[in-house]
């Protein structure tokens, strides 16, 4: 009897320890399953007047439809930069379309031309909506996209675009802004629908108070759902790896800053798992 005991025992430990084993191996099975498999295309798309050249990505390993996010592009136009945004926020679980406002895909080489791009974009609002709201459709079309789930995003001259986009009223349930103007062609209004984040260096001669003291107290009289950060010592395009190097090349106050890039990419995702729920993209 004690031996069928001992036999019993081993045997029950044996097979827990296998049960466990295929357990462990199940979930690791999984985990690697939900790795992003990100699925990322170049698209044409246009207005009646302007042909655009944007970037579409979402993962293959999350099912069903999940919120859409635009990502409007720095006064250099639609580069890497802005699509390598898009791909983070794939990696997130969101699908992403980085948007082309200049048309063509064209890109500034020097400060000159970015300021007349983007100038270009700013002084015509009508063709800057339609040209936003192409790219919005593009996105809403897409299969992977839940269409009443749209943020958008942008940095430099897209954060401004951005803003200046929820302000007209657009369908946006949150937009965020980085290193951004606020002095906007269309300041904050009673059509501002969206949750905004506006995430500026303390140190961006580029943002001055008076523009700020402006844009909360525009946001204020409305009672919008809004946060402004301002990272301390952080300058204008704290968030791109290239800033530096573009500074001392130009002699701007450019300048890369690691915390505040981590930072306000936390606040971003604060942002969306408010918005739509940490669990939107499953």
């Amino acid at each position: 009897m004690g031996k069928l005991k001992v036999v019993c025992s081993i045997f029950l430990v044996a097979f827990l320890a296998c049960k466990q084993n295929t357990q462990e191996k199940k979930a690791a099975e999984e985990t690697i399953s939900r790795e992003p498999l990100l699925e990322g295309k170049e698209i044409t798309y246009s207005t009646d007047s302007t042909e655009m050249k944007g970037y579409v990505v979402y993962d293959k390993n999350v099912d069903g439809k999940r919120p859409g996010i635009l990502v409007v592009h720095e006064w250099w136009g639609h580069n890497e930069y802005v699509r390598e945004r898009a791909d983070m926020l794939a990696e997130l679980g969101y699908t992403a379309i980085a948007v082309d406002m200049y048309g063509n895909g064209k890109q500034a080489a020097h400060p000159e031309d970015a300021g007349k791009f983007s100038g270009m974009v700013m002084s015509n609002i009508e063709a800057a909506q339609a040209r936003f709201d192409a790219a919005m459709e593009v996105l809403k079309n897409n299969p992977t996209v839940a269409m009443d789930q749209i943020a958008a995003i942008g940095y430099c001259f897209g954060g401004s675009v951005v803003l200046t986009m929820a302000n007209a009223g657009k369908d946006l349930d949150a937009v965020a802004a980085f290193h951004s103007g606020v002095q906007l062609p269309i300041m904050p209004n009673e059509k501002l629908k969206a949750k905004v984040l506006v995430a500026n260096g303390a140190a961006d001669p580029f943002v001055s108070p008076e523009s700020v003291a402006n844009f909360t107290r525009a946001m204020d009289s409305i009672q919008a759902d809004y946060k402004y950060i301002a990272y301390e010592n952080a300058k204008h395009a704290y968030t791109s790896k290239e800033a530096t190097a573009l500074g001392e090349k130009f002699n701007l106050p450019l300048e890369y800053n690691a915390e505040a890039d981590e930072k306000s990419w936390e606040a971003l995702k604060r942002l969306l798992n408010d918005t739509f729920g940490e669990n939107a993209s499953e």
